[in-house]
């Protein structure tokens, strides 16, 4: 059997959880079956993968379109294969349009939804409006589809009624445990500019409404005062929201020392030590379909405290491997906490009852690990995901 993945992000080019998870799922399932890995960006080493840049004619168009003419090399590519399988709308379209050219089934992995990142707007302006019917078209039209946690799942039922839910599998996010372990390193925090002796509130993410930063950054100003915030932020969505960020982080360093604001995409290792360093790790998110950050914290050892969204409370144990934050939103799609005040006060409250209480962060921490190695590998998720090829096309 011959797979296609077909994906946006590929090593070294990722910026987000969709690129770690085609990753470490290509990884597995090559020891199952031949895969290719088509991906958007410049060419890559190693075979079977194959990368495609914006097509000349559309470099300075709108995004969307940009993304719609790689699609359609990346299908033209797919000939060949016995099965295609796409991740995220950047790709859905290249899994959808070589379905119908080239007669195979098109696998879909859903990381996030379209209607319930709003902000993309302000990235896209009307290329927002051309993703939503690229997703919409794709979901519909699939042979099958992966959610990555179960409240993606009813996210998917819920925006899209006319997909068949007899359609829609759960098949998580995993973690390498071998990759992702706790490993400390006094020098790299010293070459950073952090006190490895003082406690770390650690933030991992892009620069976007859906990380909900700007409710850290809030939240910070009540943060235990001997305690470090490090923000390991960068890939801004838009202009507009880096300004926004830089601001925030400025104003916190007038009021407060210890801010720290890391915005190179560091390598692997020097993450995992930066994390296995932290005495919390912090999920301020508003949208998380999954939240594969939070397993890389746990696999770390590290305490996790997250926003209780989406796919978040189906990884991080409440009391158990950290503390979950509530959250009520508005009903708009944004995921905007109805009062902002009230959210950061709560992630505050949750980070200072960790830091002060050093035997529970560890314990959780410990508990994280074993959660994570027990639950989330992935090979097992390779495995369930090449059954579910095989389904498919017997």
């Amino acid at each position: 059997m011959r797979v296609d993945l077909l994906t946006r992000e590929y090593p070294p080019e990722v910026y987000g959880g969709a690129g770690v998870h085609v990753e470490y799922l290509a990884r597995e399932l090559r020891r199952l079956t031949d895969v290719r890995v088509r991906c958007f960006g410049g060419p890559r080493d190693g075979d079977g993968v194959s990368a495609y840049r914006v097509p000349g004619g559309l470099e300075t168009a709108n995004a969307a379109l940009g993304v719609l003419g790689v699609d359609l090399e990346i299908a033209a590519g797919c000939e060949g294969a016995d099965l295609v399988h796409s991740h995220t709308w950047y790709a859905n379209m290249a899994g959808h349009v070589a379905k119908l050219l080239h007669g195979v089934p098109h696998v879909m992995t859903t990381h996030s939804l379209e209607p319930l990142r709003p902000w993309k707007s302000e990235q896209l302006g009307g290329g927002y409006e051309l993703s939503r019917w690229v997703e919409r078209t794709a979901l519909e039209a699939a042979d099958a589809v992966i959610a990555v946690s179960a409240g993606m799942r009813a996210d998917v039922l819920r925006c899209y009624p006319d997909v068949d839910p007899d359609k829609v599998q759960v098949v998580h996010n995993g973690i390498d445990t071998e990759e992702y372990h706790p490993d400390l390193n006094p020098e790299l925090m010293r070459r950073h500019g952090i006190d490895a002796d003082r406690p770390i509130v650690l933030f991992v993410g892009r620069i976007t409404r859906q990380k909900g930063l700007p409710h850290l950054l809030h939240a910070a100003r009540d943060f235990d005062p001997d305690a470090q915030l490090v923000l390991c932020a960068s890939a801004p969505d838009t202009p507009q929201i880096a300004d926004e960020v830089a601001r925030l982080v400025d104003g916190l360093k007038a009021d407060r020392g210890g801010v720290r604001w890391i915005s190179d995409v560091l390598p692997r290792p020097e993450l995992v030590q930066l994390i296995s360093h932290a005495s919390v790790f912090v999920c301020p998110s508003v949208y998380e379909p999954m939240g594969i950050v939070n397993l890389e914290a746990m696999a770390c050892e590290t305490a996790v405290v997250a926003t209780a969204t989406g796919g978040i409370p189906e990884v991080v144990a409440d009391g158990e491997t950290g503390i979950l934050v509530p959250i009520d939103q508005v009903d708009d799609g944004t995921g905007t906490p109805r009062d902002p005040n009230a959210f950061a006060a709560d992630i505050a409250a949750a980070v200072n009852s960790l830091l002060g209480d050093q035997a529970r962060a560890g314990a959780m921490g410990k508990a994280g690990r074993e959660r994570a190695v027990s639950q989330f590998s992935w090979t097992e998720i390779a495995h369930r995901t090449h059954e579910l090829y095989a389904s498919l096309i017997r």
